[in-house]
């Protein structure tokens, strides 16, 4: 017996758990060996149970938009003495004793790596630019909560056992009064308000919570030690404060150095990784000897590392194992250790019940209150205040000491846990009925480019794949004439599809965030970007990324275009130009995005087909000039595009053609054509036919004494005609801007949709597009946002899906919104 080890176990103080050491690994069932009477068979089933659990409980809750955080915790307790676990048979098999301290152990160690990257995740920075606000919202709606988590705690501290009052009731204080980050970001992320100004100002304030957390619980648990011995408490918190400045003055300057001795373009080595990642050990390690826990060492660690090439290898490296494989295993163990048969009197139910009600209305009140001292809308101020009562991680870290330094016993444990469970399950769907992004866009009017302002602010939204988008871009940016009078606000939007992530998010860069000393693409294309904006007068740029799966980017591009205001969405066409003068398609999912934003966007779209905006040299000024052509058939897009080109015109170096094309209406007639559009009624066509009119008459009038601006009417009978017409235009043209419209069949354009090949282009941009074209001008199609205009019982309405008519679908009559 010699071999032999006594390791008491927690959960009964009269369990004494023996085992061999030698007992690792089974020498096989044909030998009689029962697999679960050994560690590693066993640890392997545990892993694979609970992962396979949370990943179905995650899959059922995902149409509930919940974080992942909460599908893991119920996972253990399904796992649990609440239901599988009841049954002797199951948890002495699956879950014995004699794992325990193993699966406890690996959870921990989870633990520690997951508090370092969450520790990298968190930008200090935006705190900084939501400035007091912040601070004091998070402070105001701690307070509250804090006071009811006392009350509660004082109020059930005769029914279950604790090691000292003072300590249970700051432990409950701060479980109900503190914000999970970590978990918040994911709500945000999953609710699409991560880059609004709600989702900044509700990531700053749960920064400044988690820091009071971390503060607060530090406290805690120099408390607990100072049951017998109050010197005890002096040193615990004396070797803290030294513990943060070491790494502060000491290691921090050492990763710095790390950083800048690192080549610009090339990674960090390996043997500085390695080093790191040893040291988030050696500083857990060095927290838990000093009477604190693990986690602050690693949290320490990963605080205290900067915003560069070094903290986006770390997260790459760590996070996919770390956070996908080995947090359920702490969640899980977090479920294994509730039992709500413990609870067992009906008061206690009630308690909890109206505990879990004035703590959420308490941190929603305190912080409504703030806001609306900081003038933020009565709905953002409450939906603010929703937010704040996420939880997750850092609650279930402070329970999770709490019970191993028997602060806690399984009752009042089990109380805590569900209440956490109960009141972040409850974010999601409340914020989702009571925040409407529409009551703050209420004033936003402007979404197009004909209804935009001639002297005031354009705001465009321009997304990008890959830095070969960026120079044509920028040339069709400056060539659309920022100006003193029109300046345009360009907000950039690097499309990045999400692999290996649990969440979607939009990412914000500030001019700091871009100088790292490895260049991602993404950093290429910000700094691109910035660079035309120093160079260039009178335009500015906010910069963001968003990662997000292809199926589902396009939500993204349509919420940033709500919240920026745009008035025109850029996005590049899913060809590419070929070195023969071709087109291929670089990927096949940047199609179905085009498609899904055309039918849902919230302006006007432009989809550019890129072949080169390169122009020609003036000789006279050294300046680059474009010769630019919008061809006319009729209707809003065309419209839309005659805009376009109108502002283009008033640029110094662009000379602009509008071109045109008109059919004897009384010799044609507009009917089905068997695709999919409609005959409309007369007094629609000369509604529009009015509209057009209209918009070239002005147009003419203003340009008629600009000798940059030609305008011409070309008479065609049929389809065919019009094609050979657009063939024969002049190759001295290095941008063509048409219409995506009409909606309607017309002679002009009849007999084009039955060999299209990419009907989103419309039949006229499809053309233009076509690879059989070998042409060298690039090609801006665009759609105007039209609402709804009604005409009668007839309406003129935006398109649900790229193949589907403008024109002449039956609806209800609704207030066009274009009007107001």
């Amino acid at each position: 017996m010699s071999n032999i080890t006594v390791i008491p176990y927690d959960r009964s103080q009269q369990t004494i758990i023996c085992y061999a050491p030698k007992f690792i690994s089974t020498r096989g069932i044909w030998q009689g060996d029962n697999p679960l009477d050994f560690a590693l068979p066993t640890i392997l089933l545990q892993l694979a149970l609970i992962i396979i659990v949370t990943r179905i409980l995650v899959y059922a809750m995902k149409p509930l938009r919940q974080p992942r955080v909460l599908p893991e915790i119920l996972g253990g307790i399904v796992l649990g003495p609440s239901m599988l676990g009841r049954s002797i048979t199951f948890a002495d098999a699956v879950f014995p004793l004699r794992s325990v301290m193993i699966i406890n152990t690996m959870a921990n160690l989870a633990l520690l790596y997951h508090l370092f990257l969450v520790a990298l995740e968190m930008d200090l920075a935006v705190v900084k630019r939501t400035g007091r606000k912040a601070i004091i919202i998070a402070i105001s709606g701690m307070l509250l909560p804090f006071v009811v988590g006392i009350s509660f705690a004082f109020f059930i501290h005769e029914s279950v056992e604790f090691l000292k009052l003072s300590t249970f009731v700051l432990f409950v204080g701060v479980v109900f009064s503190v914000t999970a980050f970590p978990v918040l970001t994911r709500v945000l992320a999953e609710l699409k308000l991560l880059n609004t100004e709600i989702g900044q100002i509700s990531m700053s304030t749960a920064l400044v919570s988690d820091f009071c957390a971390w503060g607060l619980l530090a406290f805690a648990i120099a408390l607990v030690e100072n049951d017998e011995q109050s010197s005890i408490s002096f040193w615990v918190i004396l070797t803290a404060i030294i513990f943060i400045v070491f790494h502060v003055l000491v290691i921090r300057p050492m990763i710095l150095w790390v950083i800048r001795t690192t080549p610009e373009g090339e990674s960090i080595s390996e043997f500085y990784l390695c080093m790191i990642m040893c040291t988030v050990m050696i500083s857990g390690f060095s927290a838990d000897a000093i009477g604190m826990n693990s986690c602050f060492g690693a949290f320490m660690m990963g605080l205290i590392i900067p915003n560069s090439s070094l903290n986006i290898t770390l997260i790459e490296r760590l996070e996919d194992f770390t956070s996908t494989l080995m947090m359920p295993l702490f969640f899980a163990m977090i479920g294994l250790k509730v039992d709500v048969f413990t609870i067992d009197e009906p008061w206690i139910w009630i308690c909890l019940g109206f505990a879990i009600i004035l703590a959420s209305i308490g941190k929603i009140m305190g912080t409504l209150l703030v806001s609306l001292y900081y003038k933020i809308h009565f709905y953002d101020g409450l939906t603010l205040g929703m937010l704040m009562n996420t939880k997750g991680l850092v609650e279930m870290i402070v329970l999770n000491i709490g019970r191993d330094r028997k602060v806690l016993d399984t009752k009042s444990f089990s109380i805590m846990v569900i209440a956490v469970v109960v009141m972040t399950t409850l974010i999601s769907p409340l914020v989702t009925i009571m925040y409407k992004p529409s009551r703050r866009h209420a004033q936003y009017k402007r979404r197009t480019m004909q209804r935009a302002k001639r002297e005031g602010e354009f705001r465009v939204l321009v997304c990008v794949h890959m830095p070969r988008n960026v120079p044509t871009i920028i040339n069709l940016l400056e060539a659309l004439h920022p100006n003193k009078k029109s300046p345009i606000f360009v907000s950039l939007l690097h499309l990045v599809e999400l692999v290996g992530r649990a969440s979607a998010m939009i990412i914000g860069h500030t001019n700091s965030s871009t100088s790292n000393q490895t260049q991602t693409q993404s950093d290429h294309i910000m700094n691109a970007f910035e660079n035309f904006q120093q160079h260039v007068h009178h335009i500015s740029v906010n910069s963001l990324t968003a990662v997000s799966p292809y199926s589902t980017i396009h939500e993204d591009i349509c919420n940033v275009a709500e919240d920026q205001h745009s008035a025109f969405i850029v996005i590049p066409f899913h060809k590419q130009l070929t070195v023969d003068g071709g087109m291929e398609s670089s990927n096949p999912a940047f199609r179905a995005i085009n498609q899904n934003v055309l039918a849902s966007a919230p302006c006007s779209v432009g989809i550019f087909v890129d072949r080169g905006l390169s122009g020609s040299m003036r000789p006279n000024t050294g300046h680059l000039s474009h010769n630019v052509l919008v061809l006319f058939f009729g209707g809003p897009d065309d419209r839309e595009a005659l805009a376009c080109g109108w502002r283009m015109s008033e640029h110094p170096n662009v000379n602009l053609t509008v071109m045109r094309f008109l059919w004897d209406a009384s010799e044609s007639s507009i009917s089905d054509s068997g695709n999919g559009i409609l005959s409309i009624p007369v007094n629609v066509i000369d509604r529009q036919r009015e509209f057009d009119e209209s918009y070239i008459s002005e147009f003419r009038a203003r340009a008629m004494m600009d000798p940059s601006i030609v305008y011409s009417e070309i008479t065609v009978n049929h389809g065919e005609e019009t094609v050979s017409t657009i063939r024969s235009v002049d190759s001295g043209y290095d941008l063509f801007i048409v219409g995506r419209g009409p909606g309607m069949e017309t002679p002009v354009t009849a007999g084009l949709t039955d060999w299209s090949e990419c009907p989103e282009l419309g039949p006229i941009g499809d053309l233009l597009a076509s690879s059989d074209v070998s042409a060298r001008y690039s090609v801006l199609v665009v759609q105007q946002y039209l609402g709804i205009e009604a005409y009668g019982d007839w309406t003129v309405a935006q398109p649900e899906s790229p193949d589907r008519p403008e024109i002449g679908q039956r609806r209800p009559v609704v207030n066009d919104d274009r009007t107001k």
